[in-house]
């Protein structure tokens, strides 16, 4: 049985994403879907109220639905329809309000056909024609919408970075998803991890694996990190990471990247890696941000793909200077 909420909540949000071929819907729906929006991509014009009341009546806050001129069943009256009935089942009958706006994205006609020809995609308005052909059908089908639009974004010059970071300005709610950040460690005999945005090496700290009371253990174990700790490099190697950590998460932030990878690397994987993911994660955590810590080689489920250790025992005790 279909879910409902009270009307009296803030109304969903509704954000119909149009506009000419090639000016970036499929970049815009991947970032809303960063910011938390559920989105659908190219449904039929006359579904779009069902889907949009579904999602509502399921919890759903924020809704993006991408059309354009190759959509089955897009035209100016259709969508004018759909919009009506949208707003005709707003509130009724037990569903959740909604609020529906336009984005329309347009670009340049030099523009889109650059991006056409660098991609050697065929124009979806003259697929067996020139690009210039599609433009011009394109052209004629989509502007109309123009002048409905709640907000107008000219793409030409802007990169997906750039649209990304427009999108977050003018429509990401207050509390949209933050970056996603993740402290890993590994072993550099298996290789550095493809994801990893920035790669730092332990491997000059001193190995706890040379102690036979600690090889057994990894990172993890208070007495391993202890034993990294107290390397006197350990201090301010942990200090400078976390200095270059939060000098560069905002900067990362307004760049409209949604996912950050720190990696921490060592001989095994097992110990100084882990020891420092952990410590960095723990700190960043008590400063605010969200980070989860994941040791690639560890093989035990329970130490994989986990939240930050819960020993209460931190090498990193004290040093919050970096704040």
């Amino acid at each position: 049985m279909t879910q409902t909420r009270s009307t009296s909540a803030a109304p969903t949000r509704v954000i119909l994403v149009t506009g000419r071929s090639g000016a970036g819907r499929s970049t815009a729906l991947a970032a809303f879907e960063d910011f938390g929006f559920e989105t659908v991509d190219r449904p039929p014009v006359t579904f779009i109220p069902e889907i949009a009341t579904e999602l509502a009546c399921a919890g759903n806050r924020a809704i993006a639905i991408g059309m354009d001129a190759s959509t089955v069943g897009f035209s100016i009256g259709g969508i004018e329809g759909a919009i009506a009935r949208l707003k005709g089942l707003s509130g009724s009958g037990g569903r959740p309000a909604m609020q529906v706006e336009i984005l329309f994205l347009d670009g340049d006609d030099e523009a889109l056909r650059r991006r056409y020809t660098e991609t050697r995609r065929r124009h979806p308005m003259a697929p067996e024609d020139s690009i210039e052909t599609g433009l011009e059908r394109d052209r004629r089908e989509v502007l109309p919408l123009r002048d409905l639009a709640s907000a107008v974004i000219n793409t030409s010059a802007l990169s997906p970075h750039d649209l990304k970071r427009e999108l977050r300005q003018r429509f990401a709610e207050a509390d949209a998803p933050g970056m996603a950040i993740t402290c890993m460690s590994f072993s550099y005999k298996k290789g550095v991890p493809d994801q990893a945005d920035m790669v730092l090496d332990c491997r000059f700290l001193r190995n706890p694996h040379y102690e036979p009371n600690l090889r057994p253990f990894t990172g993890r174990e208070p007495a391993v990190a202890e034993f990294v700790a107290a390397d006197p490099l350990f201090a301010p190697f942990f200090d400078r990471v976390l200095d270059l950590a939060q000098f560069l998460l905002p900067a990362f932030i307004a760049e409209g990247k949604s996912y950050l990878t720190i990696a921490f690397g060592c001989t095994g994987g097992k110990h100084r890696s882990v020891a420092m993911a952990e410590a960095v994660a723990r700190q960043l955590n008590t400063l605010g941000w969200s980070v989860r810590v994941r040791h690639r080689e560890q093989q035990d489920a329970a130490q994989n793909e986990t939240g930050i250790s819960p020993d209460p025992t931190d090498p990193a005790k004290g040093r919050t200077n970096a704040a």
